[in-house]
């Protein structure tokens, strides 16, 4: 068991006597909080305060750090207080423990809400300091480590949170080695099975590639040595679950893998770099499609080394990696490795950091999302760790997610190419925007002013960016129209009792209808919102009450048909006339309203008008609100086509569809879907999606299938 003494021994090079004073502090309020607390394992709890400590120790993290890393569960699990912590350690450790605490109480029980709100605390903590994710992947690494004790369910629960979870997030900040040890410890967990299929197929290849890696680094190491080159060359074995993913990807079996061996060549300088890698590619035959400059240009987790695969005398291929000692310290500890500059210019170096500005960009997308389990989603895809290269027209390297589309490339170059997106130009040919992109792609945005942002694209998006920017576009626009329609409600409940409101009183008018609604009102766009929406309902008593006067409503128009008078167009008898399905009305889904039926408008809280055949169920025995319905007819000069459900059935005869199919086409009508289905060897149905002009053409397509003697009933959905 690791001792406090073994932590202040590797501090005690660096940090001075206040420093390690510090620590000691540390160490007892920790003992002291946890006195008397015992793991699952049965290990004293302070053992794992300790654990976690001397990871700390051993990434070269601060004082503050490993402080924080002696104290990380005081508040979560002893009867310690925030105030009381910051009283006695400071308002830097207080913070670093508070953000990686878990919730203890979360208004809704589910732990799937308890979990995605712990994970959500700790990713907007880590962005106001990244010392909290360094704790919280020490602590989940011992956590992984002594698991055993815990029950299976639980196990692979914590297992898989973290493959999903944590690990790609110590990827992301170019943590290898803590990466790399996450991935390994909860794959046992998570697949047992395979893990142990894993190793007992690499440990006889260990033992059989021991010999030529030995031989292969000595006849290196000569090489570097004759042309004066500084190396440390090692070599490694591919990890458990580095194989299963790369099985997983590729589709390939154990016999398939043929660089679970690889050798490290470390020197002292970029130029050196490529140097020995044309000393080796002189020397033996390589893999053109294996090799890798991730020099030249970086993973996005700033990840730099030039990747070969060469073949051995004995036909045997081994994957050779090239870095310099910082590229290497790099590769290993990541963003943490930026702990071993002096404290002061820790934050300068981070400041600009790509990986820093990735995470802020990602919570700041996520500050917004108020579905903890949505968040949770979210994070999951960004974090993806396969990823592609694709290229602007001006050769600019765009690094997206694999699964991202041309749409996903759109709002990523800007968000305003996103919302005007048209269309895409990929490899210099045209192309949709729900094209999914390869590496390698060379794509080009096509803009139009006058389109904008789709609900459907949300079906396309694959990108928590792309979808963030075109969900918040889109309720932007539904408040938008909340207010208008709310403004025109407003504008003739004043008309209708004869009032003007002082601009004065405003805030007292305001103060008044929040506490007779309960709706919170800051200024009168919030009024019209809630009004638009339909959250707000003007009832002639809340009228009474909001102008005090005790008069009644003039008895003329309702106040709606009023209200949707003014933002639609009239017809000579005064009903409400349907021009267009843009702006505030549209056509309602449940009964697809064809052009020349009778139609009624409903006002659709938050979504505007929506419009409904006359014979709908929904408008006939529907939950509904009858004040909001209003008669309306339709605009004879509005064009375009309209969809129709019909539903035929008939006796099971074979070319019956191709007979439907022929009346339809003849009277000019198209088929958007079609479904046949067959219940007897004598009686079957067909369900039609057609598109036609108006209600008219519906009927002469319905008389005319009658016609068909194998068709017994046309009945419209």
């Amino acid at each position: 068991m690791i001792r406090i003494d073994d932590i202040l021994d590797k501090a005690s090079g660096s940090f001075s006597e206040s420093e390690i004073n510090l620590l000691k502090k540390a160490y007892v309020f920790a003992a002291l909080a946890h006195q008397g607390q015992v793991r699952r394992s049965g290990e004293p709890y302070l053992s794992h305060s300790l654990e976690v400590a001397n990871m700390l120790a051993d990434m070269g993290m601060d004082k503050t750090t490993i402080a924080a890393g002696l104290l990380h569960d005081v508040l979560e699990d002893t009867r310690v207080t925030a105030p009381e912590l910051q009283k006695a350690f400071g308002k830097e450790v207080a913070h670093l423990v508070e953000g990686v605490t878990k919730l203890s109480r979360v208004q809704e029980s589910s732990p799937e809400t308890r979990q995605a709100e712990s994970v959500r605390k700790t990713i907007i903590a880590m962005t106001d300091d990244l010392r909290v994710i360094f704790i919280k992947l020490a602590d989940r690494i011992h956590n992984l480590q002594t698991l055993k004790s815990l029950p299976q369910s639980k196990q692979k629960k914590i297992a898989k949170e973290t493959l999903d979870i944590y690990a790609p997030i110590a990827n992301r900040l170019g943590m290898g080695r803590i990466k790399a040890e996450l991935e390994d410890l909860a794959f046992q967990y998570v697949d047992s099975d395979y893990y142990e299929k894993i190793e007992s197929f690499v440990q006889p290849k260990r033992k059989e590639s021991d010999v030529d890696l030995k031989k292969i680094k000595r006849a290196i190491a000569r090489e570097m040595k004759d042309n004066n080159i500084p190396a440390e060359i090692s070599f490694r074995i591919k990890r458990p679950y580095s194989i299963y993913k790369k099985l997983q990807r590729q589709k390939i079996e154990f016999t398939q893998v043929y660089d679970l061996m690889a050798l490290r060549l470390i020197t002292d300088s970029v130029k050196n770099c490529y140097a020995a890698l044309g000393m080796i590619h002189q020397k033996w035959p390589h893999l053109p499609h294996r090799f890798r400059d991730f020099i030249a240009m970086p993973k996005p987790n700033l990840y730099q080394a030039l990747h070969t695969t060469i073949i051995t005398e004995q036909k045997k291929m081994f994957e050779i990696q090239i870095r310099t000692r910082d590229m290497h310290d790099l590769a290993e500890n990541g963003i943490a490795a930026h702990w071993k500059y002096k404290e002061a210019d820790q934050q300068a170096i981070l400041k600009e950091d790509q990986r820093i500005i990735w995470l802020r960009e990602l919570v700041d997308l996520y500050k917004e999302q108020k579905n903890p389990r949505e968040f949770l989603q979210s994070l999951k895809t960004d974090l993806i760790p396969e990823e592609i290269y694709v290229f602007t027209p001006k050769g600019q390297v765009i690094t997206l997610p694999l699964g991202a589309s041309a749409l996903d490339f759109a709002y990523c170059i800007h968000t305003e190419i996103g919302l005007h997106a048209s269309g895409a130009k990929i490899n210099n040919r045209h192309a949709s925007l729900k094209t999914i992109l390869k590496t390698g792609d060379i794509v080009e945005i096509l803009t139009t002013a006058d389109i904008h942002t789709e609900r459907t694209w949300l079906n396309i998006a694959f990108t928590s960016r792309a979808r963030h920017h075109i969900t918040r576009w889109l309720n932007q626009q539904r408040k938008s129209r909340d207010v208008t329609i709310g403004k025109q409600i407003w504008k003739e409940a004043l008309s209708s009792r004869g009032q003007a409101i002082p601009r004065q009183k405003i805030p007292a008018l305001l103060s008044k209808i929040s506490r007779l609604t309960n709706a919170p009102l800051q200024g009168m766009d919030d009024l019209f919102g809630f009004l638009g929406s339909g959250k707000i309902d003007l009832t002639n008593k809340r009228l009474d009450k909001i102008f005090s006067s005790g008069e009644s409503v003039s008895r003329g128009k309702p106040l709606l048909e009023k209200v949707v008078s003014s933002v639609a167009q009239k017809s000579k008898s005064g009903q409400i006339k349907l021009a267009s399905e843009k702006g505030n009305m549209k056509l309602g889904k449940c009964c697809s309203p064809i052009k020349g039926e009778p139609i009624v408008g409903y006002m659709t809280g938050g979504k505007g008008i929506t419009i409904h055949a006359q014979r709908c169920r929904y408008i006939r025995n529907g939950p509904l609100d009858r004040h909001r319905l209003f008669d309306m007819t339709w605009d004879q000069s509005l064009k375009g086509h309209f969809r129709g459900k019909l539903l035929m059935r008939g006796k099971n005869y074979p070319g019956l569809l191709a007979k439907v199919t022929a009346v339809i086409a003849e009277l000019g009508g198209n088929i958007i879907k079609a479904n046949v289905e067959t219940f007897t060897d004598q009686e079957g149905q067909i369900r039609l999606i057609l598109e036609i002009k108006n209600i008219g053409h519906l009927q002469s397509i319905i008389s005319r299938l009658l016609q068909i003697k194998e068709i017994t009933s046309v009945e419209r959905l």
